[in-house]
């Protein structure tokens, strides 16, 4: 009986041992999964918060933007009364009244112009190219004092707010 109960003994020791091993296969494979697991969420974490961040940084630069460009629809409707300023600073005055009204609308011009550039509105300064960018050709016309591609008169001044063009320089073009 003691070679059964040694045999019995030894069956239950190598289950034993078998059990404590499978033990240790199971826990070293839920330790993997869970580290895989831990991983994976930390990955999209990081993914997640990178995103957020240039979301952050892309609504961030459109603020700046939207601000510096705020005021786009209000110059352009101004720009009609520039335009009527400027007409009228080319009306022929002879008489000294003339004169005196002449000299109160360059007065408002001057102020008029003054306050636009503080708030980022300038007139594009004139080029002797065509640029398609910041002028619109009205027309193209023969002459012999211009080379092709050349601005041979600037019919309409145009304007920027900031680095934009409100208003392209309108313009006939050399042939």
């Amino acid at each position: 009986m003691s070679e059964q109960k040694q045999e019995v003994e030894n069956e239950n020791s190598q289950e034993c041992e078998n059990l404590q091993e499978e033990n240790t296969c199971n826990e070293e494979n839920e330790q993997d999964k869970l580290q895989k697991e831990f991983d994976e969420l930390k990955d999209r974490y990081m993914r997640a918060n990178a995103e957020f961040e240039n979301i952050k940084k892309r609504m961030e630069k459109e603020k700046v933007t939207a601000m510096l460009y705020a005021n786009e629809g209000f110059a352009k409707d101004l720009l009609d009364v520039l335009d009527a300023l400027e007409a009228a600073l080319n009306v022929e005055a002879k008489d000294e009244i003339s004169l005196k009204i002449k000299e109160g609308v360059q007065n408002t011009l001057d102020l008029f112009v003054k306050k636009l550039e503080k708030n980022g509105i300038k007139t594009i300064e004139e080029l002797k190219d065509f640029d398609p960018n910041l002028h619109e050709a009205m027309f193209h016309v023969d002459s012999a004092d211009h080379e092709s591609g050349s601005i041979v008169q600037v019919l309409q001044k145009g304007y920027k707010i900031n680095d934009r063009v409100i208003r392209p320089t309108k313009v006939s073009v050399a042939k």
